[in-house]
């Protein structure tokens, strides 16, 4: 079954490595080639260390909860990077007031805020239904 999904990926990564040929001019191509590398260098020189550093950050936690904490930092990481640009701004013009109209720092925080509230709610579960359990092992 892994050979089958390495195999759909080639295919995949064959047919959007041909797309981009195809439908782009060679300077878009170059181009293009710089985005993807400074995305290679981004995930692997900024995502890929903090995902690892809150691991061991989360080393503390107990066991039972350790699992949704990481999975929620993992989450609000993504976020944070997906919003980042429009947090800060990038593209909004004084003369177009209609680009990025939103208060995207404020919309950030309200995500983050679900983010905790989903995990605090899920570690509360699990640490409610492990009392619950054993109680009812002991009776």
């Amino acid at each position: 079954m892994r050979i089958v999904a390495y195999g759909a990926g080639a295919v995949l990564i064959v047919i959007g490595v041909r797309g981009v040929a195809v439908h782009l001019a060679p300077a878009d191509l170059a181009v293009w080639a710089g985005w993807f590398a400074g995305a290679a260098v981004l995930h692997d020189g900024v995502l890929v260390p903090l995902v690892l550093a809150a691991g061991a950050a989360t080393g503390r936690v107990p066991a039972a909860h350790r699992r949704i904490v990481r999975a929620a930092l993992i989450v609000a990481g993504c976020v944070c990077a997906v919003a980042l640009p429009l947090v800060l701004g990038y593209g909004r013009r004084a003369d177009e007031p209609s680009r990025l109209p939103l208060p995207y720092g404020r919309n950030l925080a309200i995500v983050l805020a679900v983010i905790t509230v989903v995990a605090a709610v899920a570690v509360a579960a699990r640490a409610r239904t492990a009392r619950r359990a054993g109680r009812e092992g002991r009776s």
